[in-house]
């Protein structure tokens, strides 16, 4: 039997929780290694590319959660087989992971360099992203690719109810309701999908 392990922060979110999920939904046992942002500050030397997530497969290390997405995803039956879906899947993983990096340049800022540099990313990266998601949405109807939950799914949902959750400061919390309304309801239809709920209800 494989023996897997996820290694990311203490947290429901970010980009462990679809890989996460897709684990669940195909039924595969994993463990969930969870650490705190401040361990990771002294873990993190030891880590490839310094940054998590982190899977481990009978003690081989791979990084990179889209990578992830793709190989949990499949078992899971949650990653497009026809080519050109698959296409699109990977195309909002992607952008998801671009959008992330611009974010994540915020970081560590404090005071007026950080407002000016969130409001910067507001007026411009995130509304750039939001409306290209939007888009997204409208070829595909209710889901990002192949008219049914992917992974895709999973991680554009989750930067919709980051971005709109206020944790990120001087990001107005209306932005995605003001630009993209469709990636409201999008999430909400994520968020009740039976393999999602069923997941966080184990976790109770």
């Amino acid at each position: 039997m494989t023996d897997y392990k996820l290694t990311y922060f203490d947290m429901d979110g970010g980009r462990a929780e679809p890989v996460r999920i897709a684990f669940h939904a195909a039924g595969i046992d994993f463990d969930d290694i969870r650490i705190s942002f401040s361990d990771f500050g002294e873990m993190r030397k030891n880590f490839r590319f310094t940054c998590v997530p982190i899977l481990e497969i009978d003690g081989t290390t791979v990084t990179q959660s889209n990578a992830m997405c793709r190989f949990v995803g499949k078992k899971a039956g949650l990653y497009p087989e026809d080519d050109l879906q698959a296409m699109y899947c990977d195309e909002a993983l992607g952008a998801i992971e671009d959008l992330l990096h611009a974010i994540v340049h915020t970081f560590g800022l404090e005071g007026d360099a950080l407002k000016e540099a969130r409001r910067n990313l507001a007026d411009g990266w995130i509304s750039v992203y939001l409306e290209g998601l939007k888009e997204m949405l409208d070829r595909g109807g209710d889901y990002v690719a192949d008219n049914r939950l992917t992974v895709a799914d999973l991680k554009v949902s989750g930067i919709t109810r980051w971005l709109m959750s206020g944790q990120l400061d001087h990001v107005p919390t209306d932005i995605v309701e003001r630009l993209a309304p469709k990636l409201i309801a999008h999430e909400e239809r994520v968020a009740n999908d039976p393999l999602v709920l069923a997941y966080y209800g184990a976790r109770g």
